[in-house]
């Protein structure tokens, strides 16, 4: 890995068709839009909007890894272990999949083999001790061997009977900005060639009729995707080198994954990159192609075999009867 502190790397992007763009909108907020300063100069302002939020961007680098018609890891990141939980025998979710990954309560109520909720597993391995600080070190080493992408993409354990409530913020961050935008104003009409008027009775809240509607979109000077990884905080988990070299490759083979390929992030936000040329960090690193990194993820995964063991998903059972079942036994027995 790199000896820099922060792998920093911007992507100039642009509309697939068009020039107008969908941005991401939040309740009662709308699109996000924000001033700064004007660029090279020291005057002057310029209206700018998060085109994609570091939320969305982090799930977004999350699902290159996801192979969803097989319910599984793609091939590139086999050998890294994860939670699978199953209900009925049938695929229900993994670790790779929760918004909270190995803090969602599909991965802490579901049962081990043992029948047990995982996340009574978790608070072992955590080492989590009442009234003394967490060891990050600890806590890293620990989710190294469960899922080491939690470790990339941050994990909370807001867990009000644990000891501690322990946090791994992302190592991995992204996020889309558009600058000097504008709005492009449309709209449209949704035709009804039976009941055009609504005769039958029934009005546009049923969905008869004709009902007109108005969409705001936007345009931008510019696009850019910016990425993060913060070697720092990889180092400061205190795993060995070959270790955090891996959590680092997974990392970079996340970002050009996701960029080598159109970016269509919403129904009317198909993004891709200007141009096809390399891609140079700050620091003047450049980002290897995605079939350089598939490699180095293979001999980074095997250099770290003794620290992920066998490198096989975790599985639990998802199973509300027994859960219920199990904390009533428990209460009885107190």
């Amino acid at each position: 890995m790199n000896d820099t502190k922060r792998f920093l790397l911007q992507v100039a992007l642009a509309p697939v068709n068009g020039s107008r763009f969908q941005p991401t909108g939040f309740p009662d907020i709308g699109a996000a839009t924000f001033q700064r300063p004007k660029a090279g100069t020291d005057e002057g302002w310029e209206q700018c909007l998060l085109l994609e939020s570091a939320q969305s961007m982090a799930n977004r680098l999350e699902a290159v890894g996801w192979d969803a018609h097989e319910n599984r890891p793609v091939d590139a990141l086999a050998g890294l272990p994860y939670v699978r939980v199953v209900k009925e025998g049938q695929f229900l979710t993994a670790s790779r999949l929760e918004a909270h990954r190995l803090a969602s309560p599909y991965i802490k109520e579901a049962l081990d083999a043992d029948g047990r909720p995982f996340g009574e597993h978790l608070k072992e391995r955590l080492s989590l001790t009442e009234g003394q600080p967490d060891d990050l070190r600890t806590i890293a080493q620990a989710l190294f061997r469960i899922d080491p992408l939690s470790l990339v993409h941050g994990v909370f354990f807001a867990e009000k009977s644990w000891p501690t409530q322990p946090k791994v913020t992302r190592a991995l961050m992204a996020e889309i900005e558009a600058a000097d935008v504008r709005e492009a104003v449309s709209g449209g009409v949704k035709k009804d060639h039976v009941s055009p008027r609504s005769s039958e009775g029934a009005g546009s809240r049923e969905g008869f009729g004709m009902v007109p509607f108005h969409r705001t979109e936007w345009t931008a000077r510019s696009i850019v995707a910016s990425f993060v990884i913060d070697r720092a905080q990889l180092r400061s988990f205190g795993l060995s080198e070959p270790a955090t070299d891996l959590l680092d490759t997974i990392a970079r083979w996340e970002i050009r994954s996701l960029v080598d390929e159109p970016m269509r992030l919403r129904t009317a936000c198909d993004l891709e990159r200007l141009d096809d040329g390399d891609l140079v960090d700050r620091s003047g690193e450049v980002l290897p192609s995605r079939a350089d990194l598939e490699a180095e993820l293979r001999t980074a995964i095997d250099a770290c075999r003794d620290e992920l063991g066998d490198g096989e998903p975790i599985e639990l059972v998802w199973s509300p009867a027994k859960r219920k079942k199990g904390k009533a036994e428990s209460s009885e027995e107190a």
